[in-house]
């Protein structure tokens, strides 16, 4: 482990890997097929030696990608994919078998709840719960149980999972314990101090944090017995067993799904990474300062955020990640005013779908992307019509502050 603060190590991981002629990033590297002096090494290959054969199953770019996300989580290895949700449908499918349970947090992205509904199409059994609470997490475990699937910090609602009492529990258990870590990331905590088996990373939200890449990441933070785990195929049980996992997602995954990152997102992305811990201290700033300030005005109903002493998690927050709160707020406006009219008003904002990205973005909650859900789930989740979703950029704080003050004040109350 670098005794150098995570800045220094991901500023100069890529140059650290090796590089050619002295560059202090790794190449990129657009070959789709990659070809040998001997027959014997590109069998190989496909037998399970480490190297390159074919894209779709990695790159040297993705490759290096793949280094730095295992740096910054602290754990063993790591696969690309295209997406975050690529990521997610990738542990979900080629982990789980018909008759397996699932433990979900009732608190999670749209799209992650929109596979967990074709999951269950392939007879999955999945029991929704209040994760923040982790006796209700262990009174819906089942002799099926394998897995138990978290957001670190929720989206859009900012609701806190008790991830270190789930940790505790999980490992107890010999169940996976999986953190999507997109909203907190690892820069706030890597979750492997939760003790989590696998995280995901979205990388086209704050870790990338330009806007211009999608990929997505799994990480194996090597605290998992994967010799414990029943759905592990014969073919993956070779060599060390802490590689089995990772094994049978990347080939999975990647070779049969295809699911593949490409080299320009994934040197965009590594790129992009190295000003992480710089664009987060002034989100979570911009955050806390325009959660304070929405949370007074008479306009808004509710502020979500975790920064806010009045959210149920603060304290849990607080202890977690060290006085930053992520980037995420949740602001639901008085009934009385128009959703669409109030966010035509903004002018620094972009009307946008994303999060994590170096603008502040907004969108409308229950008219995009919880649309699907219909009316009767939305109230169940308490999302309200008038919610808004803010990811806060790199503005300047004062220009975000009086962007809403002068769209609030066309609503006097």
């Amino acid at each position: 482990m670098s005794k150098n603060g995570f800045t220094t190590d991901v500023v100069h991981a890529d140059r650290r890997m090796g590089t050619e002629h002295g560059a202090v990033h790794q190449p990129l590297h657009p070959s789709s097929e990659y070809a040998f002096k001997d027959a014997r090494e590109l069998a190989a290959v496909f037998q399970g030696k480490s190297g390159f054969s074919y894209a779709r199953q990695g790159t040297p770019t993705t490759a290096a990608l793949e280094q730095k996300v295992t740096q910054m989580e602290q754990g063993v290895a790591s696969v690309s994919f295209a997406s975050g949700m690529a990521a997610i449908s990738a542990i979900f499918f080629t982990l789980l078998r018909q008759g397996d349970h699932l433990i979900c947090s009732k608190y999670i992205f749209g799209n992650t709840n929109s596979v967990l509904g074709t999951l269950q199409q392939f007879g999955v059994e999945v029991s929704l719960v209040d994760a923040t609470d982790v006796e209700q997490v262990k009174a819906a475990k089942k002799s099926t149980t394998r897995m138990v699937f978290v957001e670190a910090i929720a989206n859009p609602g900012t609701q806190l999972a008790d991830l270190a009492g789930i940790g505790e529990w999980c490992g107890d258990e010999q169940l996976l314990y999986v953190i999507d870590n997109t909203l907190s990331g690892p820069y706030l905590a890597p979750a492997k101090q939760f003790k989590a088996g696998l995280v995901v990373n979205s990388l086209s939200k704050s870790i990338g944090g330009h806007g211009h890449a999608l990929g997505g990441m799994v990480t194996d933070t090597g605290l998992f017995d994967w010799e414990s785990y029943p759905h592990i195929f014969d073919a993956y049980r070779v060599g060390n067993s802490q590689a089995w996992g990772m094994a049978q997602i990347k080939k999975k995954g990647l070779r049969d799904m295809g699911a593949a990152m490409s080299s320009d997102a994934a040197h965009r992305l590594a790129v992009g990474a190295e000003t992480l811990p710089l664009r987060m201290r002034q989100i979570c700033s911009n955050a806390l300062s325009l959660a304070q300030f929405l949370v007074q005005q008479p306009q808004v109903v509710a502020v979500h955020y975790p920064g806010l002493a009045s959210h149920p998690q603060h304290q849990r927050a607080t202890d977690y990640f060290q006085g930053l709160y992520g980037g995420l707020l949740a602001v639901e406006l008085h009934p009385s005013i128009d959703v669409f009219d109030f966010l035509n008003r903004l002018n620094v904002l972009a009307l946008s779908t994303h999060l994590g990205d170096n603008r502040s973005l907004v969108l409308p909650v229950a008219h995009t992307i919880y649309y699907e859900m219909g009316a009767k789930q939305r109230a169940l989740m308490g999302i309200a019509d008038g919610l808004l979703r803010i990811s806060v950029g790199i503005e300047e704080t004062q220009d975000l502050l009086a962007d809403f003050k002068q769209a609030l004040a066309a609503y006097p109350m």
